[in-house]
């Protein structure tokens, strides 16, 4: 009877609305949805509140319809209105024995409430009693309020209760506990720092979900600390290779792929432990190159997992195989049609050509045609690839194809960018002096105020100083092609105002210098730039300056200097202007034309810019002055400290501190009046500026402050109180104008240094593809090339293949004027840091029991893994390892001697084996011998040919392909 009721109410419900929801909250779903703009959809946010408030008013209110209430409520806060007059309901359920009606609460909650909400301490108690229930479901919906509201300061009272639960039976209380540590671990890193090797134990987790998310935590800290966890590299690989072997449920498939988020994962993991690692990186090539292989190249996921596997290519310690796969990659994704795919081909591109150069030549094609794609976005990526590309023999090329990018867009951001790239690019690789002057004029002419103020001082030193070292003619080259160019430049309508002041500064500086140019024609057209920039108070103040240098270099020259009639005007507007500073600039000009050549020559050196200028602290030029004033009769200095009424700056400091720390009333009494001491001057002085006063008596105590250091003097001499007004300090006014002011110390900057961060080199040779490439031309032989195209990507990626970087000391001062401040990094390869290889099998770590593996281990394959947390039994390990080093060949050795994929296939499939891969792979095991053995291996030199010839000499010598350790690809091919 009781389960016929219970039906006839559900069917009831369902009549309502389905699953217990009333028509009133049907209806509200229904006209959020329905409403046409954001006014309507206010309007009907603002009455539901309204009638929640009223209806969460009421007493009793049964669950069903609190429940109904508070998921009307989510609805009110994810439209962005207020709903905190019933946060506290929500708080509440979250206490209610009922399941659906907790969860319920904890989603409101979760959404509602912040880590550092003042209700917030209302809900741990029951937090703690939920992790410790037996329902898993509990613990589930805890778990994920964990996660979002546990802070700092409660992280210690859910800590233990989440640390038992990644024992739980249940896998999914174990990856939400896995879930909720690696949240304390991003708030709190120092509250779960003993805890980290439970990531490690969990990474054996039957349960592939669970391991999954320890990968998230394992990531973080590698990320951090890259040696602590050299030791899971073989533990990865083994995880990636059963993975990619599909022996994961197929509920891990996503669309058809075997669980490619993990994939992803483990493969961005294996690129952190594998950088400059050369002993790990030999680890993962097997398994890498097997994915490049299995992974299907239809959908985007399968793209995604083959871009991850190009950057754990580009990151780990190369190897030419691998390169030669991620290049044949990169060459699909430039062939494809979608803009996505061509984007990642030129990003993938970028990450290659710092290992291995020559891989951009084979797509230069499709780089230029990129270039020219109306896509915006791969245009900008494009020409960060052509950044990282650029030499001597093409930069003039990528410049001004970047400058012509420049001009065409509005964007300032971005405009600012490109520029700041150009100019260090001319910096870098300038391949001539006028080449370089013109690159920067068109820079700053297109690119205005945009372009960094630093930019053009440092483009004024680097035109003082000059590019030669020794030869100056090369520097008068460079200063007088300047000049001709600025004063072209001089006829265009509009010009940004920092290019004028370096035009100003050129031209004062070195306009007449060659002699071309007279000083009338030169000061003439400084003139017209602050006529016409009359607004602009810098440009003026430039010109002002260079008309100044100009006309002290021909008085020092003996010439006769005659002053233009506009030049005249212009100092006497100037001398009258509001800024003091162009009232100085006029006066100094009036000045220095009055003086004799001697004078002005030593004022006014030229080409003098660039010394160095000694200053004298202690005027010590002044001694012979000084002395004859005092000869003379005039008053030595005395020294602040030692003068009459001065304050003591410290005890000024002091009350002012405390003065601005105490605003309320004083009620003690202020103390008495005091008289000051004499200081020590001559007493002709002390009558006059010491003379006691007479006052009347004041109606009130006033304070008046003493330096520490002078004792207080008795008038008992004196009929009447007479005060001494030096040295009073005023208690409520502001300082007077003589009141000392408070020396500041300046302090010095510390300088900073740039980390350059390195790329890893090859070092080894690379092979000669002799297959036939699928490279971008063949993909469309019936289109002609136009020979414009064909000019260009010649001119982009024709000459060497190798960076050519300007020295610093050759034909340019780069250290000296360095118009960008960052340089191109460089460093050093990383040394191998293992010297072992663990010849142990693999455990089998996600070995689910499947029905195709022929017997179940007696021993649980976790819990090897386990077994590196033992230190002692690491020890014992590297030592056997140690032992055992000499029988055994490193794994690269191992990797080129025999296609691993060959050798799985004869342990457990038989697939068909290639010749030529054996034979390729025993060559290059071959040569790994020879420099293991300390013969000097053979380096491809710049000529081709020669290279050539060594690779067919290499491919000619056939080896057989053995193992001397068959049991160890069998183990680690699980």
């Amino acid at each position: 009877m009781e389960q016929l009721k219970t039906i006839g109410r559900e069917l009831a419900m369902g009549s309502q609305g389905g699953f217990g929801q009333s028509k009133e909250f049907l209806d509200l779903v229904k006209s959020i949805g329905e409403a046409r703009s954001k006014a309507e959809e206010e309007r009907i946010v603002l009455l539901e509140i309204e009638t929640l408030k009223r209806r969460l008013s009421e007493p009793e209110i049964p669950k069903r319809k609190m429940k109904e209430y508070i998921i009307r409520l989510v609805y009110v806060e994810m439209l962005g209105h207020d709903g905190s007059f019933a946060y506290i309901h929500a708080v509440k359920m979250t206490h209610d024995d009922n399941l659906l009606l907790k969860r319920t609460g904890y989603l409101a909650v979760s959404l509602f409430l912040s880590d550092d909400h003042d209700l917030i301490i209302l809900i741990v108690n029951t937090i703690q009693k939920d992790l410790k229930s037996d329902n898993y479901l509990v613990v589930c919906a805890a778990l994920n309020a964990v996660c979002k509201l546990i802070n700092d300061e409660t992280v210690p009272a859910v800590l233990p209760q989440v640390v038992d639960l990644l024992a739980h039976p249940k896998e999914a209380v174990r990856k939400k506990a896995i879930m909720a540590l690696h949240r304390f671990y991003q708030k709190s890193p120092s509250s779960v720092s003993h805890l980290v090797s439970n990531f490690r134990k969990r990474l054996c987790d039957n349960d592939p979900g669970v391991m999954g998310a320890t990968l998230c935590p394992l990531f973080d800290l590698i990320t951090i600390d890259v040696n602590s966890y050299k030791d899971l590299v073989v533990s990865f690989v083994s995880i990636l290779k059963q993975v990619a072997e599909r022996r994961l449920p197929k509920t891990y498939d996503y669309h058809q792929l075997p669980a490619p988020f993990i994939q992803i994962r483990l493969l961005k993991i294996l690129a952190l432990l594998g950088n400059g690692d050369k002993q790990s990186s030999e680890k993962m090539y097997m398994v890498v190159g097997d994915i490049f292989r299995k992974c299907d190249s239809s959908s985007n996921i399968g793209n995604a997992v083959l871009y991850e596997c190009i950057c754990c290519v580009s990151a780990i310690y190369p190897n030419p195989k691998l390169l030669e796969q991620a290049a044949q990659v990169i060459s699909r994704f430039l062939k494809s049609d979608s803009h996505n795919l061509k984007y990642m081909g030129i990003d993938a591109l970028g990450r290659l050509i710092k290992i291995s150069p020559e891989i951009a030549e084979q797509h230069q094609l499709a780089v230029i045609d990129c270039l020219e794609d109306p896509d915006d976005t791969l245009k900008r990526k494009t020409f960060e690839l052509l950044y990282k590309m650029t030499k001597s023999s093409n930069v003039e090329v990528i410049v001004d194809r970047m400058i012509d990018y420049m001009i065409s867009i509005n964007d300032n951001h971005y405009k600012t960018y490109i520029a700041s790239r150009c100019v260090e690019l001319a910096e870098q690789f300038a391949p001539s002096n006028q080449w370089f002057i013109q690159t920067m004029n068109k820079v700053f002419e297109h690119a205005g105020d945009l372009v960094n103020v630093k930019v053009a001082h440092n483009l004024m030193k680097l035109i003082a100083e000059g590019f030669g070292e020794d030869d100056d003619s090369a520097d008068s080259q460079l200063r007088s092609s300047a000049v001709e160019s600025y004063l072209r430049i001089l006829g265009e309508p509009k010009l940004p105002s920092v290019f004028l002041q370096v035009i100003c500064w050129v031209l004062g500086e070195y306009g007449t210098a060659d002699g071309k140019y007279s000083a009338s024609y030169i000061t003439g057209k400084l003139c017209d730039v602050a006529e016409a920039y009359s607004n602009d108070e810098s440009v003026k103040a430039y010109a002002v300056t260079a008309i100044m240098k100009i006309y002290a270099f021909e008085i020092s020259a003996q010439r006769k200097v005659d002053i233009l009639p506009e030049c005249q005007s212009l100092v006497e507007e100037l001398s009258a202007s509001h800024s003091t500073d162009l009232q100085q600039r006029a006066y100094e000009l009036q000045a220095v034309i009055s003086l004799d050549a001697p004078a002005v020559e030593s004022i006014m050196p030229s080409d003098a810019s660039c010394e160095d200028i000694e200053i004298d602290k202690s005027l010590s030029f002044l001694n012979g002055y000084v002395q004859q004033a005092l000869e003379k009769g005039a008053q030595p200095y005395i020294p602040e400290n030692e003068r009459s009424g001065m304050l003591n700056i410290s005890n000024f400091s002091n009350q002012d501190q405390h003065e601005a720390l105490t605003h309320g009333l004083r009620f003690e009494a202020y103390e008495l009046p005091k008289l000051a001491v004499p200081s020590r001057i001559p007493p002709a002085a002390v009558a006059s500026s010491t003379e006691l006063v007479p006052v009347p008596e004041p109606s009130y105590a006033r304070e008046i402050r003493q330096p520490a250091s002078l004792p207080p003097v008795s008038d008992s001499g004196s009929s009447e109180l007479k005060l001494r007004l030096d040295g009073v300090q005023r208690k409520w006014g502001r300082p007077t104008y003589s009141t000392p002011a408070l020396s500041i110390s300046n302090s010095s900057s510390s300088s900073s240094q740039k980390s350059a961060n390195g790329v890893t080199q090859v070092d080894s040779v690379s092979t000669s593809n002799s297959k036939a490439r699928d490279t971008y031309e063949s993909r469309r032989p019936q289109v002609e090339i136009s020979p414009e195209k064909q000019k260009l990507a010649s001119s982009l990626f024709g000459g060497s293949s190798k960076t050519e970087r300007r020295q610093s000391s050759a034909n340019h001062k780069v250290s000296k004027a360095n118009i960008h401040a960052s340089e191109k990094p460089q460093v050093p390869k990383a040394a191998a840091v293992h010297t072992e290889v663990n010849h142990e099998p693999a455990p089998d770590l996600l070995d689910l029991g499947d029905s195709t593996s022929s017997t179940a281990p007696t021993v649980d394959p976790f819990k090897q893994l386990e077994g590196l947390l033992d230190q002692t039994e690491v020890a014992l390990t590297a030592n056997h390892g140690a032992a055992d080093a000499a029988k055994t060949p490193d794994v690269m050795g191992l990797y080129a001697d025999t296609s691993l994929s060959r050798l799985s296939s004869s342990v457990d499939d038989p697939l068909p084996t290639n010749r030529d891969e054996f034979n390729l792979a025993s060559e290059l095991s071959n040569a790994t011998r020879t420099a293991q053995s300390g013969v000097t291996q053979l380096n491809k030199g710049p000529n081709p040919k020669d290279s050539l010839e060594k690779d067919a000499l290499v491919r000619q010598m056939g080896v057989t392909p053995t193992s001397q350790n068959p049991n160890l690809f069998k183990d680690l091919l699980g």
